[in-house]
């Protein structure tokens, strides 16, 4: 039996999914859920195959409820918001299903899942979901410390820090720990408040207060926080065409 879960802050949206599902007779919904806290939970507790996942929802939206997953189930996305669909996801989710769903195409996603369920071909990983969500601004990060979850906005960020395989995000709150690339990051930070001046560091623009020239063409930078951080020859180039120097 096909283990599945729907995640939609929308009753109707859930319902009519469930509908459709009642007629397949190989497939069992083991738990539908309101929110993305609610997914994420289910998720480790009935381990699915398939999870018809809604993107925008309140408290935590289904890419950052991703975010917190330690493995990934087959993904087939839904969305009243087309924009999100072609760009970011047809790599790597199952398929992607337009409100209103009508039940002809509800069914061709099913196909596709089924196929792939079929001869056993694994969802692709959690990393390369993350990367191919990465085309938007960034207005938002989700860590996960045990099973607490904090949602740590752009603009409460002073800096990150390259550390082994994760990222050290550097807040006024605190710091915080993030399995993510500094690369990724790059991409998806906002350009014109966050620049990469080290192969190490990302800093906020508008944290910075001075900077100080080292040796070999090399300089540190000193922030709000008092912290200092490095300066390379290329990031220095990044950060005057960023500030207008």
């Amino acid at each position: 039996m096909i283990k599945a879960i729907v995640i939609d802050d929308e009753p109707l949206a859930r319902m009519i999914i469930k509908s459709y599902l009642e007629k397949e007779s190989d497939i069992e919904v083991v738990a539908e859920c309101g929110d993305g806290f609610e997914g994420a939970k289910a998720i480790q507790t009935f381990n699915p195959d398939l999870v018809f996942l809604d993107i925008q929802m309140p408290k935590l939206t289904g890419f950052e409820m991703l975010e917190i997953l330690d493995k990934t189930p087959h993904i087939i996305f839904t969305t009243a918001f087309e924009e999100h669909a072609i760009k970011a996801f047809e790599k790597s989710a199952v398929d992607y299903l337009l409100k209103p769903i009508p039940e002809e195409r509800f069914l061709q996603g099913l196909q596709k899942f089924r196929t792939l369920f079929q001869n056993k071909q694994p969802q692709k990983t959690l990393e390369t979901l993350k990367e191919d969500m990465e085309e938007e601004i960034l207005e938002r990060i989700v860590v996960k410390n045990g099973t607490q979850i904090k949602l740590i906005p752009a603009q409460q960020i002073i800096y990150l820090e390259a550390y082994d395989d994760y990222v050290k995000i550097h807040t006024k709150d605190g710091m915080f720990l993030k399995n993510k690339t500094m690369a990724s990051f790059e991409k998806q930070l906002d350009p014109k408040q966050f620049v990469r001046v080290h192969r190490s560091f990302i800093v906020k623009v508008d944290q910075l207060v001075k900077i100080e020239p080292m040796e070999k063409e090399s300089y540190k930078a000193l922030l709000l926080n008092g912290d200092k951080v490095n300066i390379s020859k290329a990031g220095y180039t990044r950060l005057k065409q960023t500030i207008g120097l």
